[in-house]
């Protein structure tokens, strides 16, 4: 019988480590985030309208990796909030454009601001070169595993 080759010690393995740093990386956030009274969640969703105004219900979903369902109860959280507006009839089709409010706007400007703050600290003594290769990295690691979705 063949023997299988195994992972090995869970500190060397890629996915382990990347696994860490996003679990750091979430915890982090949300540290910076709680004073804001803001989830990660929603603040993706505004820091994607803020960037791409008008985004659907669907769109911001798929931005924000989570599922329609879910987004509906963050967009519904964040309108009660004051901090985006829907119109109360689809201008066509069945998708209700999202816009950020005024209020929506300056909330997002501080939490961008923080959420900046956290990864200058995450990439502390990482060169700008290093980042970018960094990038690139992930992204080919991205590429690799959605070849086969």
């Amino acid at each position: 019988m063949e023997q299988r080759e195994v992972l090995g010690p869970v500190e060397g393995a890629v996915g382990y480590v990347l696994k860490q740093a996003a679990v750091a990386l979430r915890s982090a956030l949300d540290a910076a985030l709680r004073p804001l009274h803001l989830t990660v969640t929603q603040y993706a969703c505004l820091e994607l309208l803020g960037q791409r105004p008008g985004l659907s219900n669907a769109e911001l979903a798929r931005g924000v990796f989570v599922t329609r369902q879910s987004m509906n109860v963050v967009l519904r959280g964040l309108e009660e909030r004051g901090l985006v507006a829907r119109p109360a009839i689809a201008p066509h089709g069945r998708e209700l454009p999202t816009e950020l409010t005024r209020a929506g706007r300056e909330i997002l400007e501080s939490a961008s601001a923080a959420v900046l703050e956290v990864q200058t600290t995450m990439c502390t003594g990482l060169t700008a070169d290093r980042q970018q290769a960094l990038l690139e990295t992930l992204g080919v690691c991205i590429r690799n595993l959605s070849a086969d979705a």
